[in-house]
């Protein structure tokens, strides 16, 4: 990898879902406590830095996405200069800190709106958020058909009459990017967390901030869902004008030393619509979910790396491949069902089929080598290098997530991806909280996941976390690996084989028979053992040449 590229050409960054990572004072949720104490054991995994979940101040109503004082710390997580602390600590152990931001929207609860409120309709106050008065004659129905991500309208009514616009849950209004208070705010904010030692933000909701100005009805869905999609005109995702925001904010990061960074979670029609938010003049990085939705399917998987390669570069930017993160099924679980359809953007996503966890798990090793072998950075979500499956059987009366509310309990929501990780111990908590601690995990674990910590997985070569501790050594160690191009190689059908030099060939067996090796000097690294020449079913491996 160049000496001279930007970290996070090549980065493979670690996502902390922080209440459910390590509790550090024992009262059940994960916080900045438990991260600083598990610190070791993320440099010996060898990822290069940590996406942080949302720890500002706020009510909790969506988990720290309904953001009260963007300069503050929540109580349950520490302090601000606990936060400071472990910026220090990570930075010692060369790994880098990159929080999330959530500029679509606040809390109910933010200063902001709680002034909005008490000014009334017509109010500066109000200019800041998106408040329109109702249709019909007596303003008793909603400003336009919009839905909320959560289920249910997207508009809420006040005693006075007004309503205002939530994409999310009711207490996450969103803000008028239109506004420059508002714009201004959050420029102040980035410079507030950058002073303190940041190296970077995930943008959550990226793609979201802009709203057309006459705020149209939805317009009619296309007919048909395939991989290959067109750019449909929507009046709040993915408009043109939310480049403009980027721009002025690259140039706040510019301001501070040592590469920081964007990352955008924005979810877009096209891979071309997506390389808009990576120009040069705009953000760093960009999640690649279309990677993330494929099928495991090998058509399907190269059309997406090929996209993804072609656009991205064209702007001079890295791609990101991601299999997993706190929204969405865990990949052994999607890739555990045989029926496992594509999944699609802004949809929750069904299993369909019996749950075969070891076919899951042995596509999830497969996926794990294709994924960090391919050009660019990589995303690892906490657990996934447990190789957790999806938690499918909580019961209703634990259940948290606000979508399982708003849809009328009829969509469990993302609970199941969330479970506190196990790392040491025979039962639960397994080692999540302190011996001592007052109280249960936030979110039950599985009573079958002693095998799965990472005590017990340490030192067994066999294991999910041995895999993933070797290929990032070896990641980090190989001229080829990191940030590049590849070279796709002859193969038949059902089988992925590149090569990236110098001297590196990965091989993705998806097809139901077993796949004579190429020539090669040595196997690096293989997802499961490699008999007699042939790379088994659902299988990877990494190979000199």
């Amino acid at each position: 990898m160049p000496g001279t590229a930007p970290w996070w050409r090549s980065a493979v960054i670690y996502q902390v879902y922080i209440r459910s990572f390590a509790d550090g004072n024992g009262d059940g949720i994960g916080d900045i406590a438990g991260i600083r104490s598990r610190l070791p054991y993320l440099k010996s995994l060898g990822v290069d830095a940590l996406w942080i979940n949302p720890w500002y101040k706020s009510p909790m109503a969506d988990h720290g996405y309904d953001v009260a004082d963007y300069r503050a710390i929540d109580p349950l997580f520490g302090t601000v200069a606990e936060a400071e602390q472990l910026i220090e600590e990570a930075h010692g152990h060369g790994i880098r800190i990159i929080p999330d931001m959530v500029p679509n929207h606040t809390s109910d609860r933010h200063a902001w709106f709680r002034a909005a409120l008490a000014a009334g309709p017509g109010s500066p106050e109000r200019e800041r958020y998106v408040f329109r008065p109702g249709r019909g004659p007596d303003g008793a129905l909603p400003p336009n058909d919009w839905v909320s991500s959560f289920g249910g309208p997207a508009w809420t009514r006040l005693p006075d009459g007004e309503w205002y616009l939530h994409l999310f849950a009711p207490q996450q209004p969103d803000l008028n990017w239109q506004h420059p208070e508002v714009r201004a705010e959050f420029e102040s904010v980035l410079r507030f967390w950058f002073a303190r030692g940041v190296d970077g933000f995930r943008i959550d909701v990226a793609h979201g901030l802009i709203k057309h100005p006459e705020l149209p009805d939805l317009p009619p869905r296309p007919a048909g869902v395939g991989r290959r999609r067109q750019h449909l005109d929507h009046p709040h995702w993915d408009r043109d004008e939310v480049h403009e925001i980027y721009r002025a904010w690259r140039k706040v990061a510019d301001e501070f030393p040592g590469d920081r960074c964007f990352v955008a979670e924005a979810w877009a029609d096209t891979p071309e619509r997506l390389a808009a938010y990576v120009r040069a003049d705009g953000l760093h990085t960009a999640f690649n979910f279309d990677f993330l939705m494929s099928r495991w399917d090998p058509k399907d998987l190269r059309a997406v790396i090929d996209d993804s390669l072609a656009m991205l570069g064209a702007v001079g930017a890295p791609a990101t491949w991601v299999l997993s993160n706190h929204d969405v099924m865990r990949h052994v679980s999607r890739y555990g069902r045989s029926a496992a359809r594509r999944w699609v953007a802004n949809e929750r996503y069904e299993p369909e089929g019996p749950l075969d966890l070891e076919l899951g798990t042995r596509r999830a090793r497969a996926a794990a080598l294709l994924m960090l072998a391919l050009p660019g950075g990589a995303y690892v979500y906490q657990g996934e290098e447990l190789g957790l499956p999806e938690v499918e059987d909580l019961p209703d009366s634990v259940l948290q997530d606000p979508v399982w509310e708003r849809s009328g309990h009829t969509d469990r929501g993302r609970d199941g991806c969330r479970v506190p990780i196990p790392w040491s111990g025979r039962t639960a908590p397994y080692g999540f909280s302190p011996e001592d601690a007052s109280a249960a995990p936030w979110l039950p674990q599985p009573a079958d996941w002693a095998a799965r910590t990472v005590e017990a997985q340490s030192g067994d070569p066999t294991s999910m976390l041995e895999l993933y501790r070797t290929a990032l050594r070896r990641r980090r160690e190989h001229p080829a690996l990191g940030d590049g191009t590849l070279t796709w190689l002859d193969a038949p059908a059902g089988v992925l084989a590149f090569r990236r030099d110098p001297g590196f060939v990965c091989v993705v067996n998806l097809s139901a028979e077993p796949y004579p090796l190429p020539a090669h000097t040595e196997i690096l690294l293989a997802g499961e053992p490699v008999e007699d020449g042939l790379l088994g079913p659902d299988q990877a491996v990494w190979l000199a040449v």
